[in-house]
């Protein structure tokens, strides 16, 4: 039987949770080892819960599984960051497009929320809970676009797209960025959708690409 924490949350998905926060906001640094004991006693767990999450997070393309060895938290390169970037300026446009045909107020309301809750977290200095809110805005998109396709293609990589968002340290700035792609949605606005997302995306793997950059420096 799955173990079960006080909250009825599955030990496993809690460890996952938990594991998952801490590789986006780069609490655990790529090529950083996960030996399932450290972790256990870290988290007050069994091995188990922690051997399914990490197994979970090799699926969501954050974590490498060397056999005979320990899991490290995935390294990304420059061609794994543009790889992404084309494949997901193709599907986040679609979906934004979507979005802005499909929307319902209550939607809106929704994506508004989270853009609301980035710029106070931004301003605030709260780095992790802006970047959090920067990736909820574009997952809410993806349910607003009302196509399940689509929700199916953006969940394959969405670990990955929190990853990106960890990479950007100019908040306002991606902030501001949301506020004018709020404003088209809420307008229906797709021709100026069309032109905003690639750039907006631009943006964000020039934050990454410059920060494995430095990383790669200071080595």
């Amino acid at each position: 039987m799955a173990d079960v924490g006080a909250a009825g949350e599955l030990e496993s998905v809690r460890v996952t949770r938990i594991l998952r926060n801490d590789i986006i906001l780069g609490r655990r640094a790529p090529g950083s080892r996960l030996v399932e004991r450290d972790i256990a006693a870290e988290l007050d767990v069994s091995r188990l819960p922690v051997r399914e999450a990490i197994r979970a997070l090799v699926g969501e393309g954050v974590v490498i599984s060397r056999p005979r060895t320990w899991a490290v938290v995935r390294e990304f390169t420059p061609r794994d960051i543009q790889d992404f970037g084309e494949v997901r300026e193709a599907i986040e446009t679609l979906i934004f497009v979507f979005a802005a045909q499909r929307h319902s107020d209550e939607g809106i309301a929704r994506l508004r929320s989270a853009y609301e809750r980035e710029v106070a977290a931004a301003e605030a200095g709260d780095v992790d809970a802006a970047r959090i809110a920067a990736a909820e805005f574009h997952e809410i998109a993806a349910r607003l676009a009302g196509n399940e396709m689509l929700s199916e293609l953006i969940g394959v990589f969405v670990t990955r797209l929190r990853w990106l968002f960890g990479q950007h340290d100019d908040l306002p700035a991606m902030a501001d960025e949301h506020r004018v792609i709020l404003e088209a949605v809420t307008a229906r606005d797709v021709d100026a959708l069309r032109d905003l997302i690639p750039r907006h995306l631009a943006s964000g793997q020039a934050a990454a690409e410059s920060r494995l950059a430095s990383r790669t420096s200071s080595r």
